[in-house]
This record gives structure tokens, sequence and C-alpha cells, in this order.
């Protein structure tokens, strides 16, 4: 049996719109087994317990770029990453399918290779990359597959708010402009080349600042209710910055690594909302995806 573990994912992270992607010690695991025949999917609900899996699909992929034959499979998920909530469920399928497939066939591909091919299966690279590699990294898709990771400063600690409801990347997606107005795209520019700035030397004061954006949060906040109340609520408790996590309807908030009280009090403030909200404190994951 092959197992393979992944990180939650947070893309975008404020301006870095499509290419920044950020880990999380938050996992997927997935366990792999060849079997005589057929198909076996254990640890989902029944309606995603097919061949349109993720998962599998991914696997299929692989296993067709790779010229590997098998007779049958069975697939174990221990889900921790709640599905259309912004952190990178189905980067983590993809990346585990690839890995898994990868792993039973010998290993043959290197990790550029399967980051290459879950990017295709994917379809852009500011959560797969992370997924796979760890840390914080900055990516973008263009004749191939081209990223830089990013020195992340010690001292932060990430606040993963999420909420009950879901909110599909589809849907998300759909409340952006086809296009904005060229301010906005110079307003972008700057902040994402400050946050990167801060997040590198350190610079946590900057934060506030550096994660603002106008690409699109303020579309997608409309979708989301009690964005801004949230927003505003975590930068009166301290915060150092407030982000919606990927497509959303996750919010991130980052503070210092040491503020312990900043998740009660958020906790708090989130019990008093119609909808349930819950909070979960995360670190940045270094390691990425591995084979266990």
């Amino acid at each position: 049996m092959i197992k393979v573990r992944v990180p939650a994912t947070s893309a975008n992270v404020g301006p870095g719109f499509d290419c920044l992607g950020l880990a999380l010690n938050l996992y997927n695991t997935f366990s792999f087994e060849e079997i005589e025949g057929g198909l076996i999917i254990e640890g989902c609900e029944s309606e995603f317990a097919n061949e349109d899996n993720l998962i599998y699909t991914s696997m299929k992929e692989c296993f067709k770029r790779l010229g590997y034959d098998i007779k049958g499979i069975k697939i174990g998920i221990e889900d921790n990453i709640p599905v259309s909530r912004g952190l990178g469920s189905s980067a983590s399928c993809i990346v585990g399918g690839i890995m898994g497939a990868n792993e039973m066939a010998g290993g043959v591909l290197s990790k550029e290779e399967m980051l290459k091919l879950a990017t295709e299966k994917e379809g852009h690279p500011d959560n797969v990359v992370p997924a796979l590699l760890g840390g914080m990294t900055v990516a973008i898709a263009d004749k191939g597959v081209y990223y830089s990771r990013i020195n992340v400063r010690k001292g932060l600690k990430f606040h993963t708010i999420i909420p009950e409801f879901k909110l599909s990347t589809e849907t998300s997606r759909g409340a952006l402009p086809k296009e904005i107005p060229y301010k906005d795209g110079v307003f972008n520019i700057g902040r994402i080349s400050l946050l990167i700035s801060a997040l590198t030397n350190g610079e946590f004061d900057l934060l506030k600042v550096a994660c603002e954006d106008r690409l699109h949060q303020n579309y997608r906040g409309k979708l989301i209710e009690g964005f801004h109340v949230i927003k505003e609520k975590c930068e009166e408790l301290g915060s150092l910055g407030v982000f919606l996590s990927g497509a959303g309807p996750t919010i991130m908030a980052v503070t210092e690594a040491d503020n312990e009280k900043f998740h009660l009090e958020i906790q708090k403030v989130l019990d008093g909302f119609n909808n349930r909200w819950w909070v979960k404190s995360l670190d940045i994951d270094f390691e990425g995806a591995k084979i266990l």
C-alpha cells in the first residue's frame, strides 16, 4: 500500500491573484493499492466514489503519460481539508492522485514533471505548486510552469476562518469582472511587491496595507455573508493582515505567532453569526506533498 499526504493551500494571498500560494499544516491523506480489477474508493461520499472522482482521474492521466497499465485500484481517503472552502481540496486530490500513480509506476516522474501534469489538470499553478512543494510560492504557467519559493520570515500564525457553507470556484470566478480599470492593476502590482518584500524581510507591520486587493476580494466578498464585518473585527483584534483564502469563502487572518488571544476572541465574535464559523490556527507547511 502507498500513502500520500498533501497539505491544504491558500491561494491568491491578498493581491496575488492566481499566482501566490501558501501551504498549511492541515492535510489530506490518500492510500493506494493495486487490486485484481475494478475501482474501490473509501472515505468519501458515495456520489464521489466513482470513475469521475478527481483523485482517480488524476491517476489515470498520470498512468496514461507513463504508459502504465493497471488492473484495478483501491483508493482510501482521510479528508481533513474542507471541500469548496478555498483551502485547496481539489489541488490536494490532483497532487495526491498523481503522486500515488507515479509511485505505483515506479517513481518515474520527477517533481517538476508531476508539477507540470498537476497544473495541466488544475488549469493554473497557484494551488498545486505549494501543495506539491510546500512553503509559500509565486507561480505562473506559460508554455511551462515557472515558480519561486518565497522565504517567509518566522513569527507568523495563519488563522483560517471557515464557514459551514460552501462556495464553488465556478460561482466565485463568475463574480469577477471581465475587465478592470488600469489604476486597479497598478494598485495590485504595488501591493503584491510590498507583500513579498515585507514577508521576506520580516516587516510584518506592512501586511495590512500589503494584503489589500482590487482584483477579486471586493467582488467575491459580496457572495460571502459577513465577510466585511469579520474582516473589520479581525483588524480590531490586532491581526496583521486579512485576506480571502483562494476563491473563498474561508477568510485568512494573519497574526504574530505568539498571539494566543486572537483565536479565542475572534471565535467569540463568530459565535454571534447566523451561519456557523470555526477557526483553525495553522502554520506554514514547508515539506509539501510526501510519501508516508
